[in-house]
């Protein structure tokens, strides 16, 4: 008897800080996507390639769903729901920890109409899980703690009895189809949203400009950061430019294990003002749905 090949793509969604990225990166045993306890984090689409021995799951982690008339949440939103006909499954994922709250009621509605798989973050709170139930949305409610590691075998064994049978899409080696540069350019934002407050880590977007190896074998990653305001560059500069040298710094030591090389990073800070507003910046700097 010939073994049947599985193969299909599961959307991750939910509201902003739910732990979508998290459960990408568990489930994937390598960090694909950054975290970050700052809502928002997750602005593109991110693919994680998983590859078991009869099958390939192709995991997408989606910005969070939420209610904003800024025009970039606004394009992170849309970039979410627009996996929904595009995938075989989707997983919603909900905060026991929190209970069912309104931004939760915002996804539901973003996806009235589409019967497939939930995931409820821990296991615990059966009132909310009795809930969920009630609404007759989901064919599967699931509690796991991806911090913990609970419940993602079960999850992956379930995922694989609703998946179809089909082709192997990405070679063995391939764990996501997102470019290098932009994979990067998310690993010096995700020190920029750890290191700074208030309203600088929102304001901020990451373009890596170009890369390429030295004579000497070292990897040089020219990237400019963004601001909104003068102010906001001030701060991610710092007195005497330490700031900017911290980002750099713990940037670099990222990259440099992802790479397996030394690296030389150059970033410079600029301004354009009130990018988030404006459609020509958002999709400039690679954010927009058909950004890959």
């Amino acid at each position: 008897m010939v073994d049947v090949f599985k193969s299909g793509y599961a959307s991750i969604i939910g509201r902003p800080n739910v732990g979508k990225s998290t459960l990408l990166n568990r489930l994937m045993m390598q960090k694909i996507a950054v975290t970050s306890r700052r809502p928002q984090t997750t602005r593109n689409k991110i693919t994680g390639v998983l590859h078991l021995p009869n099958a390939q799951i192709i995991l997408v982690d989606t910005p969070g769903i939420h209610q904003s008339d800024r025009t970039l949440n606004e394009m992170m939103v849309r970039t979410s729901i627009s996996t929904f006909s595009d995938v075989d499954l989707i997983l919603v994922m909900f905060s026991a920890d929190a209970g069912f709250c309104g931004d939760d009621e915002f996804v539901l509605n973003a996806m009235r109409g589409v019967k497939k798989i939930d995931l409820v973050e821990k296991p615990v709170l059966l009132t909310l899980m009795d809930e969920m139930n009630r609404k007759s949305l989901f064919e599967e409610i699931i509690p796991i703690s991806a911090l913990k590691r609970d419940g993602l075998d079960s999850l992956k064994s379930l995922i694989l009895n609703y998946l179809p049978e089909g082709p192997q899409y990405f070679p063995k080696e391939m764990v996501t189809d997102c470019p290098e540069t932009f994979l990067f350019g998310e690993i010096i934002r995700e020190k920029i949203l750890n290191l700074t407050r208030f309203e600088v880590p929102h304001s901020v977007a990451v373009v890596v400009e170009d890369m390429f190896e030295q004579e000497n074998g070292v990897i040089q990653i020219d990237a400019t950061v963004y601001a909104e305001k003068g102010s906001q560059k001030k701060i991610l500069i710092g007195e005497r430019g330490s700031m900017l040298k911290n980002i750099g710094k713990q940037a670099r030591q990222e990259l440099e294990k992802r790479l397996g090389a030394k690296v030389f990073l150059k970033l410079f800070v600029k301004v354009k003002a009130n990018w988030r507003d404006k459609s020509q910046f958002i999709k400039e700097f690679g954010y927009s749905n058909d950004s890959f």
